[in-house]
């Protein structure tokens, strides 16, 4: 549980961006496996637009932020803080 506190320090290593980033890619993967589940079945699995595209828009999001930062390499801290 002490490794779990460590990820919202300043100085972790840990992407959160990432994290959240594969949690609701994994959201959405899963809501993806139960629609078609439900499909097979005969049954409709009413998802409303505004939460797939939020999940959408969060994936993207998090997923680009640190892609960037990988890329250009933001998230270095100066040594005068």
């Amino acid at each position: 549980m002490k490794k779990f506190y460590e990820i919202f320090k300043d100085d972790n290593t840990w992407n959160e961006k990432s994290i959240i980033g594969f949690l609701a890619f994994a959201i959405m993967v899963v809501t993806m496996l139960v629609d078609i589940i439900t499909g097979v079945i005969g049954k409709d699995l009413v998802i409303a637009e505004y939460t797939y595209n939020s999940f959408l828009i969060l994936v993207l999001g998090c997923f680009g932020i640190s892609g960037v930062e990988k890329i250009f390499g933001c998230n270095k801290k100066s040594n005068d803080e």
